[in-house]
């Protein structure tokens, strides 16, 4: 019997409604990396099962019942995969937990890599990315690449976040008529919807932490440099980064401390192995005990909900023995757009010719190629938004103009060293707190995401931390009308240890996560 036909069966046997309430346990809906491997260490479960119940779930949610298209594809060989698993003499610490990846990330296998465009489609990626070759050195199993903002959401200022021509528009599974926010849309609807136990995302400006709060999940954007990004479709190498998104921190520290190492292939790596760790060490549910954390105001105001879940964090915080700061001024925040988007449209044309270079069975070769291809694909491509990014970053000269260089020093200045380091030393802080985002907005494939001047949503919680380099995580905090609503702390570089202790500690006390129930629309 065949993969499909297996999964059909599967699928088949409950409906979508069932299989979120089924009652075999451990289930992949709901189970985390430790509960997994304890069930496939004691033979309780094995791998081909985990990973055909896995791609049964994927059959019944995401591309029937309530079709959240949060996935691209899903791995071929999964089963043959699973089944090797089954039969190795050596586990490693992901030993058959079935893991997704954003489609901007290579694999050297029968999956593509396009990041949602069809000028990618022509072949797969030679080899694996090296975060890749980590997680199946842990022994994780490779699933399935995710749908995502096409090209990470650097096309056009008018996109729809979680849409691509080639897996069209994902959903939020909490509200589905609500937005999964982009770019790393499908990592996070995937996982609040339990098709897997953990996806990697990748950030250039908050696409990690915004599809992580809007589906309700921990989502960590590692320091620049901690987390190799060869064999990842860039943006910029001065703000890429890959990083987990689970339904857990414990989760995501596990994997965050897997894929962080020094690559060769990457140069930003070169100090990585001095700071790469097993991260479980720092879950402590004391985490948040004696912490200074100063709460950026500048970055609250703009929605409500967000407002009134960031007072109950701030109350849960000082209750386990946080010392709290606030209000904390976050310096230069205004200055900061500027400097950014002429960072990334000269790093774009850049970096993504360098990346097409290692795709030598592609036909685009350039920027300019990619522009001529959306334009005589133009029903696929564009039948809701232009190009005018890709248009504006094509128009940029070489690294070394002068525009270029003052701008990045000017951004890596302002948002380090002058702002987020400035802040943490005024007043001896361990870290940095607002609101994540407030609850997602509605899907709008003619009019784009729905932001209005100031809100977090156009890169206020993620910007200063994304601009710098430095880490931040975002951790679920409460609901407002059914949707998921977040906190984001951010510090220094390196500062990870320090963050995932207090997201844990906070993550203990607050209880904030629970699954989706696939709502219509939201509540009152």
């Amino acid at each position: 019997m065949g993969l499909r036909a297996i999964v059909l069966a599967f699928a088949g046997v409950l409906s979508w409604g069932r299989l979120m309430a089924t009652d075999v346990q451990p289930s992949i809906a709901t189970a985390d990396i430790a509960e997994l491997g304890r069930a496939l260490a004691a033979g309780r479960l094995d791998a081909r099962t985990l990973a055909t119940q896995a791609l049964a779930r994927i059959e019944a949610i995401d591309r029937q019942g309530p079709a959240l298209h949060a996935m691209i594809e899903t791995n071929p060989d999964a089963l043959s995969i699973a089944a090797q698993l089954d039969a190795a003499h050596t586990r490693g610490p992901l030993h058959g937990i079935p893991i997704l990846l954003k489609d901007n990330i290579d694999t050297g296998d029968r999956m593509l890599t396009t990041a949602g465009s069809l000028a990618l489609a022509d072949a797969p990626a030679p080899r694996d990315a090296f975060i890749v070759e980590r997680l199946r050195q842990a022994g994780a199993l490779i699933l399935g690449k995710t749908n995502l903002s096409e090209w990470a959401n650097f096309r056009s200022n008018h996109a729809s976040s979680g849409w691509s021509a080639r897996g069209g528009q994902t959903k939020n599974p909490y509200v589905l008529d609500r937005n999964p926010c982009g770019s790393s849309a499908g990592s996070g609807a995937a996982i609040a919807a339990g098709l897997a136990t953990v996806a990697i995302g990748t950030e250039t400006d908050g696409s990690i932490l915004c599809p992580a709060a809007f589906n309700g999940l921990v989502g960590i954007k590692p320091t620049l440099g901690l987390v190799s990004r060869s064999g990842i479709v860039p943006i910029s190498h001065n703000q890429d980064t890959a990083g987990p998104m689970a339904r857990s921190v414990t989760d995501a520290a596990i994997v965050l401390g897997i894929i962080a190492g020094s690559d060769p292939r990457d140069p930003a790596t070169a100090g990585a192995d001095r700071h790469a760790t097993d991260y479980t060490r720092f879950l402590d549910p004391d985490g948040l005990r004696g912490k200074r954390i100063g709460v950026v105001r500048q970055l609250a105001g703009a929605e409500p909900n967000a407002d009134r879940v960031l007072e109950q964090a701030i109350a849960l915080m000082k209750a386990q023995g946080a010392v709290i700061v606030d209000p904390v001024t976050l310096p230069h925040l205004a200055e900061l757009g500027g400097p950014e988007m002429t960072v990334l449209l000269y790093d774009f044309k850049h970096d993504l010719a360098a990346y097409l270079a290692t795709r030598p069975n592609l036909q685009v070769k350039s920027l300019a190629d990619l522009i001529a291809f959306d334009r005589n694909h133009a029903d696929e491509e564009m039948p809701w938004f232009g190009q005018e990014l890709f248009e504006q970053a094509q128009r940029k000269g070489p690294l070394t103009d002068a525009a270029y260089r003052e701008a990045l020093a000017k951004a890596k200045r302002l948002a380090g060293p002058e702002g987020i380091d400035a802040a943490l030393a005024k007043d001896h802080l361990d870290a940095l707190l607002a609101p994540s985002w407030g609850p997602a907005f509605v899907t709008d494939l003619v009019l784009g995401d729905h932001v209005v001047s100031g809100d977090p949503t156009v890169g206020g919680a993620s910007q200063p931390a994304a601009m710098a380099g430095y880490p931040s995580i975002t951790v679920p905090a409460g609901f407002a009308h059914g949707l998921p609503v977040g906190i984001v702390l951010f510090g220094t570089a390196w500062s990870e240890p320090t963050l995932i202790a207090m997201a844990y500690g906070f993550e203990q006390h607050a209880h904030a996560w629970r699954p989706p129930r696939f709502l219509d629309a939201a509540e009152r």
